[in-house]
């Protein structure tokens, strides 16, 4: 059953949606039709389309409305109470009113029905009398342009006051149990906040208006904007800055404007701070404040409390409120909430800078903090500069990429590295717009410490630089490749030139060391020939001989000569062939070492070993950890196009954990051998393990200075004492971090644990570990320097081969009583059959394993078991346990060799006695070392093949 406030909506209804259409005849309809003839006229006709937008929507609502009450008084048995439009949805109403009358109130602070009328007041004056007719709560001045503004307000907020009051009948009508009483009271609520709301914005709006006419022209135009309200004004609530000059202060919805004169300064409320305590400096005021921004700080001072107290909460409400984005005043009930919040410290916006010198007219986009850019954001300058990064207190702090345009538009140097207090600082990588790339460590915005630069593969001149930079120049020890003329220089760096002690190693296997200054070679050198000739003297880069010199040739013989060479005439010598001089052993012909005492192991790569260092000495902070051990970041171009590269994901799926803390935390635990050397092996081969990082950077610079045209003989040394150097560095370093792990967690590190770089550990536990790193190029050198040796070992070894097991022991003068054979009469199928499948067979194949390691204890071990295998096999045949004396075992360790056919044998014996532990020197490793060295040099000997030629002659009657 239906009840007479139902009615009475209806007929409410009805009234009011046939004065929205006289309205938007008389009205809407004219106002569209004015024509704007500046761009602040285009503006307000915007407007007036949106609110007749506005204004359509609020009619469709009503005949909507309208209808749902008409079905309800035809049917009210079948349609219920609750489905009517203004209790179901009531959210389209109070959204749509409120719609309207923000851009009602727009329309009134720019003035725009005045504007729109000013040439048609005539017609508005003879309106006048028809729109009396039905608006009658309605004051009609006489001028059009005075009349207009409450003709489209006032009936409006006249149908939500009897909203109101229909709602509040209705809900008592029905009675206390009714269920749709709760949705009219909460929907009558809701209208009374718009209510307020209505009121609020249309008091602003008056009081924006009436400022702007007060104004001058000049500030108007800068100042006025559509949705711009005045929120508080110095003339009413007097207030005073400082140190700044301002004649009047103006807060309004978006901006805070200090007025002097007719200039004016505007802050963004997103980025104002408020702070309610003044600083000790400051003039003495009681009733005084803060106000920050990026650029500027000053105070605003009131005369009383209740003064100060009204800025300081009218600030902070706006300031909330322009964080949130929202345009105007609370809207609803639940906004109301917002009143007494203060505003956060942390904020995300967008700003561009004016005055500051590094940052001006630099925009940033990104988080703040007390006015200062503060975590992640990204700032760009109008010349194309880009930086894309972490900041901290207003400078660039952590992680960061930038971008700076050069020439082109799409050429680009690339920076994506550490940044501490404005200035690269840590590991970076550096693509250049030439496309040269540089991996390193910086200081100060310039390269310093290690680091490698290398340029693109179709650059003019090629090159790769791995070393050692300060203040953004090559200084100290360094490897440069110049690859167009196939050279590595391996040496001293001074200022960018290659200055000091240096040597050359090029493509064709041709190397010299000499001194240079300022790029340029000086005095006489060494030139080491690819045909093992030696020449001392001085030679141009051409390798031309110039002046006096020697030439030591590998048979022996030297010539002591001037040499010369003249275009046209080719090449002269004068001098003195010395042929009487005794020949040399052609193994150790021309195989000196290069660089030794001209660069020292201790001062090779510094630029790693500081770098480390100094993470030890600063008790390796966390905050410095990644801009110590670098990062994991793709440096492909899209990534850097996309501006999604600062968020790329830097992890690393490793077992061990990536925070330097977690680290700390675990080094204790290991420092039993076995559970310490298990740590290490996974430590050491993480990437983001501290002592991971250190072995990649130094296998990196081996490797740059080894492999390919560094794989030279005359290195050999230089290359074995890096990796033995490196394995104490290491084994420092790790007890560096534990004495800091230490340090932190309250423990005194014990006397016993020596931290010295000597320590035995770094051999037993450290070096095992790493050489697998260097052993590639490592081997290599060996190999190459060990080329004869090895060449006569394997043509001993071919020989060798031809003769039966039988006939090589009986050449071997292996006791027979030592053979592996049961029965000499057995025929010479059956014996053949027998030697072949057991003759030494299990001590041959453990030899053989000594290839398939490169840990220098494990070959040890190997050769220990080769002689156990072979003692056993004896004591086999002799059916008792019989220790080989060293008679004996030689000819049968010479056989198992012969046998074994390991290839590269020299220098797998030279690499293993170089590198192993050094409490096995003068030991029973030792001792087998030695023996299995003599087997290698007695193959090699001439006299295996005449054994050889007596085999040949007589292999038949032997079988």
């Amino acid at each position: 059953m239906s009840t007479p406030e139902e009615t009475s909506l209806l007929q409410e209804e009805e009234t009011f949606l046939a004065l929205l259409g006289r309205i938007n005849t008389l009205v809407f309809q004219p106002l569209l039709l004015a024509e704007p003839f500046n761009m602040k006229d285009q503006e307000c006709l915007q407007l007036l389309l949106q609110l007749s937008e506005q204004y359509q929507n609020l009619w469709d609502l009503t005949q909507a409305s309208l209808q749902t009450l008409r079905q309800r008084l035809n049917s009210p048995a079948t349609v219920s109470l609750q489905t009517l439009h203004l209790l179901h949805r009531p959210d389209l109403f109070l959204e749509a009113y409120r719609q309207y009358f923000v851009t009602y109130t727009d329309c009134v602070v720019l003035q725009t029905f005045q504007k729109a009328t000013r040439k048609k007041n005539e017609l508005w004056r003879s309106q006048r009398k028809v729109l009396k007719q039905f608006l009658t709560n309605v004051a009609l001045e006489a001028s059009g342009t005075a009349a207009l503004p409450h003709v489209l307000c006032q009936p409006l907020t006249d149908h939500v006051q009897q909203y109101v009051l229909i709602l509040l009948r209705l809900g008592d009508a029905v009675g206390e149990h009714h269920t749709a009483r709760e949705l009219a009271i909460q929907a009558a609520d809701r209208f009374v906040a718009l209510q307020t709301f209505i009121r609020q914005a249309l008091d602003k709006a008056s009081a924006t208006q009436a400022l702007w006419e007060r104004l001058g022209n000049r500030l108007v135009d800068a100042l006025c904007t559509a949705n711009r309200r005045l929120l508080q004004d110095s003339q009413e609530v007097p207030v005073v800055a400082s140190p700044v000059r301002a004649d009047r202060v103006l807060l309004f919805n978006d901006v805070l404007v200090l007025l002097q004169g007719h200039n004016f300064q505007t802050f963004d409320l997103k980025l104002v701070w408020v702070d309610a305590t003044l600083d000790k400096k400051q003039t003495s005021n009681r009733y005084g404040f803060h106000v920050i921004t990026p650029e500027e700080e000053f105070s605003l001072s009131a005369k009383d409390v209740q003064g100060k107290d009204c800025w300081l909460s009218k600030m902070s409400q706006a300031i909330c409120q322009a964080l949130s984005e929202k345009k105007d005043f609370p809207v609803l009930e639940q906004d109301q909430n917002q009143e007494g919040l203060e505003p956060p410290p942390s904020r995300c916006c967008l700003y561009t800078f004016r005055t500051e010198d590094r940052f001006r007219l630099a925009t940033y986009d990104g988080s703040w903090f007390w006015g200062k850019p503060h975590g992640k954001g990204t700032l760009k300058w109008p010349d194309g500069r880009n930086h894309v990064g972490d900041f901290h207190q207003g400078l660039e702090h952590g992680f960061g990429i930038r971008l700076v345009p050069h020439g082109t538009e799409d050429k680009y140097d690339c920076y994506k590295c550490h940044w501490q207090e404005g200035q690269m600082q840590g590991y970076g990588i550096c693509e250049y717009a030439n496309e040269s790339v540089y991996k390193g460590y910086f200081r100060d915005n310039m390269r310093q410490g290690f680091g490698v630069l290398e340029s693109s593969s179709q650059a003019p001149q090629p090159f790769k630089f791995t070393g050692h930079w300060d203040r953004d120049k090559k200084n100290g020890y360094g490897v440069w490749e110049d690859k167009d003329r196939g050279e590595r220089y391996i040496g001293l760096w001074q200022a960018d030139h290659r200055h000091g002690q240096g040597i050359v190693v090029t493509q064709s296997g041709v190397c010299y060391q000499r001194t240079f200054q300022a790029d340029k070679m000086v005095g006489p050198g060494i030139l080491l020939l690819e045909d093992d000739s030696l020449y001392e003297g001085s030679f141009t880069r051409d390798l031309a001989y110039i002046g006096k010199g020697k030439i030591t040739f590998p048979n022996g013989y030297f010539l002591k000569a001037s040499f010369s060479s003249r275009v046209g005439r080719g090449f002269h010598t004068q001098g003195v062939l010395e042929t009487t001089a005794h020949p040399l052993d052609p193994m150790n012909t021309c195989k000196r070492q290069l660089g030794l005492d001209d660069f020292p192991v201790e001062n090779r790569w510094q630029g790693i070993y500081q770098q480390f260092q100094n993470f030890i000495r600063c008790n390796c902070p966390e905050d410095a950890q990644e801009a110590f051990l670098g990062f994991h970041i793709q440096t492909a171009k899209e990534i850097r196009k996309s501006q999604e590269y600062l968020f790329c994901d830097r992890s690393n799926p490793d077992e061990v954990s990536a925070k330097i803390k977690d680290i700390l935390a675990e080094l204790p635990a290991h420092r039993e051998p076995e559970s310490l050397q298990l740590y290490l092996q996974k430590a050491l081969k993480s990437s983001v393990h501290p002592l991971g990082k250190l072995l990649k950077l130094l296998t990196m610079a081996f490797q740059t200075t080894y492999s390919g045209i560094g794989a030279n003989k005359h290195l050999l040394v230089l290359a074995q004492e890096e990796v033995q150097h490196h394995a104490k560095e290491i084994w420092a370093f790790y007890q560096g971090l534990l004495q800091v792990a230490l340090k932190q967690q309250g423990q005194i590190q014990e006397e016993s644990e020596d931290t010295s770089k000597s320590h035995p550990e770094a051999y037993r536990l450290v070096l095992p570990i790493i050489l697998p790193c260097f052993y590639p190029e490592l081997f290599m050198l060996y190999m190459l320097y060990h080329e004869k040796e090895d060449n006569l070992y394997s043509q001993g070894i071919a020989d060798l081969s031809l003769f039966s097991d039988t006939k090589l022991l009986e050449c071997l003068d292996v006791q027979k009583h030592l053979w592996p054979l049961k029965d000499l009469t057995l025929t010479a199928n059956q014996r053949h059959s027998l030697v072949r499948d057991k003759c030494f067979l299990s001590a041959t194949e453990c030899l053989q394993k000594i290839i398939t390691t490169v840990d220098p204890r494990e070959k040890l071990e190997m050769l220990e078991k080769t002689y156990d295998e072979i003692e056993n096999t004896v004591s086999r045949v002799l059916e008792r346990e019989y220790k080989l004396p060293m008679d004996d075992l030689l000819p049968l360790l010479i056989y198992v060799v012969s046998r074994a056919r390991i290839q590269h044998l020299g220098a797998e014996i030279h690499l293993i006695r170089d590198m192993m532990d050094p409490i096995h020197r003068g030991g029973l490793y030792d001792f087998l070392l030695t023996a299995l060295e003599s087997c290698y040099e007695h193959i090699q000997k001439e006299d295996m093949r005449l054994h050889r030629l007596a085999g040949v002659h007589n292999q038949k009657a032997l079988w």
